[in-house]
């Protein structure tokens, strides 16, 4: 699906914001189950870096944009390892005695550098060089999703922004047909029998 600058950024604004908001209600939860192996402290950890690696990856600019969508974003940077638990423990450290308030000084960081750039930009990325506007929804897409993953550890609603949702479910569309497992997601998302156990299109 093609999404405007203007809307990459606006989608990646409101999930930001979403995620700003949802961790200022974990209390004194921070301790308590997050997602698999994460407490609440490393998953809004694991989340954060949705936010820092943007900041991080402007400072590194790419000579050429080898990846060139965010599909092809997932599929070079899918290595399921032990380091990524590692580093969303690590990440939920580095946030301090008050994890809500790092969250909320990141956003305040990130977002104004956003506003600040078209999207032509060439960014280093961990699957290779690419530009900002292809980029940034891959960080969309993980605001979207762990924020829901947030709010429900948290017992609270988890509605996405429809922003950051048309924009995350827009990869899963095109991850989807790319890997053929788009009957099964279509079937499920249209009322027939649930998809199979495990089922992921990443």
């Amino acid at each position: 699906m093609d999404f405007t600058w203007d809307d990459s950024q606006r989608a990646f604004t409101d999930a930001a914001e979403w995620f700003v908001r949802t961790s200022a209600l974990v209390g004194e939860r921070w301790d308590q189950p997050g997602l698999g192996g994460w407490d609440i402290r490393a998953l809004v950890g694991h989340t954060s870096r949705a936010l820092l690696t943007v900041e991080t990856y402007l400072s590194r600019p790419a000579l050429a944009a080898e990846v060139a969508s965010a599909a092809d974003y997932f599929r070079a940077a899918n290595v399921a390892d032990s380091s990524v638990e590692a580093r969303g423990r690590d990440a939920g450290s580095a946030l301090g005695a008050d994890p809500g308030g790092a969250v909320a000084e990141i956003a305040a960081r990130v977002i104004p550098l956003i506003d600040a750039r078209d999207g032509s930009e060439l960014v280093t990325t961990i699957a290779g060089g690419m530009r900002l506007r292809d980029y940034l929804p891959t960080r969309t897409f993980e605001l979207a999703i762990h924020t829901a993953d947030l709010a429900r550890a948290l017992e609270l609603p988890e509605y996405v922004p429809d922003t950051a949702a048309a924009q995350a479910l827009g990869i899963v569309v095109d991850l989807a047909v790319d890997g053929g497992h788009a009957s099964p997601l279509l079937l499920a998302a249209t009322g027939r029998p649930g998809l199979p156990p495990g089922f992921t299109v990443l």
